[in-house]
């Protein structure tokens, strides 16, 4: 009798696993076709002339980028590149065996008070790279042989994603795009990418507007994060992977526990249960350390780790909610 109910367990764990499955003969990165058929350069042509009048995120500035003229994000014509290399540290899906490809934007929209990337994000200015030179970068980390291409910080240069993958599609290129993002982007970005993109994933960053006032500076983020995950996952759908556990297409979103809950963990996985889907790909991330201004006074209430049972307790609220994929990859705490 021990042995029937093992082998339906595991044929039911089977025909979970075949959902979430794209076979690798059966896989293509979606810009492709949009290549093939003279849509994507077409739309490029189209995302650059939108830096005249630049709505690219929800800052809404208008400023004109094509003549240099920067605000929020003090990104002009060209997007600026701090690194890129292949990343041994992205999620086991991502990274694989040979390293996840990404490219670091420099700058940022949001002013995240804790930011672990603060030099770049908003300190200090990255170089710039033309289209041709970013999209070299892509071939490059092809060539050394990387599972995809990761755009960490995007939401700023989309224009300019768009106009050098078109470079890189004709010069070659054919690992799948993933789109690492705050999800602090315009819907009107996420629509350019439709067809581009395939594999989203962005950060549920906090829950509440006032919370998200306080320590991204944009209170509309909670609002703008819902809207454009449920954007993203109508494109995409949930987060499917080939043979080999290496993501191929769909959404993963991440999620930092923050000290004292702060990022209204409860109601965020509620969110991704109810209104985008129990299967959604969640990373629960326990790496949150004090960094960027949080050692200035007003931030004293997050300037600790966050604690082992606080992460324990975001964990159980994930599975309470419904969701069963979740990657929680815990560090170390003291003992």
């Amino acid at each position: 009798m021990t042995s029937v109910r093992y082998n339906r367990r595991m044929a039911s764990a089977a025909s979970a696993a075949e959902r979430f499955l794209i076979p690798s003969d059966e896989f293509e990165p979606a810009y492709l076709t949009l290549h093939r058929s003279g849509e994507l350069r077409r739309r490029a042509d189209e995302a650059v002339q939108r830096l005249r009048h630049c709505l690219v995120c929800p800052r809404d500035c208008g400023v004109d980028r094509i003549a240099n003229k920067t605000a929020a994000c003090h990104t002009g014509r060209y997007a600026q590149v701090s690194s890129y290399f292949a990343h041994y540290g992205e999620e086991s899906c991502l990274r694989g065996w040979r390293g996840s490809g990404t490219i670091f934007f420099a700058m940022c929209n949001l002013r995240c008070v804790f930011c672990q990337n603060y030099d770049i994000s908003q300190a200090e200015r990255g170089p710039e790279a033309s289209p041709q030179r970013l999209a070299g970068m892509m071939l490059e980390l092809q060539a050394a042989g990387c599972h995809n291409i990761n755009f960490v910080t995007p939401e700023h240069v989309v224009p300019q994603i768009i106009e050098s993958l078109a470079i890189a599609a004709e010069r070659g290129l054919r690992l799948p795009i993933v789109y690492n993002t705050s999800a602090y982007d315009s819907l009107d970005s996420l629509q350019l990418l439709e067809g581009i993109v395939d594999i989203y994933m962005p950060d549920f960053k906090f829950w509440d507007s006032k919370t998200s006032l306080q320590y991204v500076k944009a209170k509309d983020y909670p609002d703008a994060a819902r809207r454009n995950i449920r954007e993203m996952h109508r494109q995409t759908g949930v987060l499917k992977c080939d043979k080999q556990g290496l993501a191929k297409r769909g959404v993963l979103v991440r999620h930092l526990v923050m000290p004292g809950g702060i990022a209204g963990t409860e109601s965020i996985m509620d969110f991704l249960a109810r209104e985008i889907s129990t299967d959604t790909y969640v990373n629960l991330m326990s790496q949150y350390y004090p960094a960027g201004r949080v050692s200035v006074a007003q931030f004293v209430e997050i300037n600790r780790h966050v604690s082992r049972a606080e992460y324990a307790s975001a964990v159980e609220g994930a599975h309470r909610a419904g969701l069963s994929r979740i990657e929680h990859l815990q560090r170390l705490w003291p003992s």
